[in-house]
Order: C-alpha cells, then structure tokens, then sequence
C-alpha cells in the first residue's frame, strides 16, 4: 500500500476514535450534570464537599431567602413594566424616564445586596475554606454581569470605571 494512503486511512480512524470517545464522554457528562434530581442545591454538596449537616442548615437558609427573592424580582419586573410603558415609542429620554430607570437601578442594587447578604451568611455554614471559595464565586457571579459590560463600554480590562 501507498504510504501516504496508511497514513489517510490512519488519520482518518484516530479522528473517527477520538469523535466517538468525545461524543460518549459528553452524553455521559450531560446525564450526569443536567439530569433533574429535583435538589436544586445538589451541586453545593458536590462542588464543595459538605455533609448532610452542613446541607441541612443551608437548605434552611436558602428555603427563608426565596421568599425575598421572589419579592424582589417581582418590584423589578413591574419597575421594567412601567419603564417599558414610559418609554413607549417616544424617541426622547424624559425626566419621567430617568425616574423610573433610577427606581429601576435602585432595586436591582437592593436585590444585589440581599444576594450578596444570603451567599455571606451561606458561606458561614461551610467549612472556612470551601465558604470563601463560595463566597468569592458567588460575588464574581452577582457582580461580574455589570463589571463586564463596564469593561467591554469601556475598553478598559482592570477594574476602574472610566468614563
């Protein structure tokens, strides 16, 4: 045989190897990290190492925060309704639109706050070390969507805000 047609057909069977391998490690990846087990909070016992203790007193907690948080996302998005009804098809910014964004601002900032407060006192039902590794993922999380775009408007990758 041609050299060049073993070195083909080879190329050809490793790429076919490595599609097959890579396409059963996903479909195993996939059932094992999307299938609802219908424990929303499974992933913290996983990712951070914590007994049932540990689970017990932050499946409290979180269970006391939806509430607040259902609250809150509730004021935000009838504050988005009232905006969207303001802006209308108007092409100009009015006063009465930079009301309703500031409203707006302000309880997302309350929201970002009460988020920030439930991940801190989460953190302080963990092992020190897994709750500021947390703690730290849960404040990139909360802060980074806004910190992003801040970045990106800006040009700038440090964390300043220039205008």
């Amino acid at each position: 045989m041609n050299r060049s047609l073993i070195i083909l057909l080879g190329a050809l069977a490793l790429g076919a190897a490595i599609f097959t391998g890579s396409y059963f490690v996903a479909q195993r990846t996939s059932v094992m990290c999307c299938t609802d087990t219908g424990d929303e909070l499974s992933w913290l016992r996983t990712e951070f190492h914590l007994g049932d203790a540990e689970m017990a007193r932050i499946r409290t907690l979180h269970e006391g925060y939806l509430p607040k948080c259902g609250e809150i996302c509730a004021k935000i998005a009838a504050k988005k309704h009232e905006l969207e009804s303001v802006l209308g098809t108007g092409t100009n910014v009015t006063t009465e639109v930079q009301v309703k964004l500031a409203e707006l601002a302000a309880l997302r900032a309350q929201c970002q706050a009460q988020m920030l407060q439930h991940f801190a006192t989460v953190s302080q039902s963990m092992p020190p070390e897994q709750g500021r590794r947390y703690l730290a993922e849960m404040q990139a999380l909360t802060l980074g969507a806004h910190e992003q775009m801040e970045q990106s408007m800006s040009g700038n990758t440090g964390h300043e805000h220039h205008h």
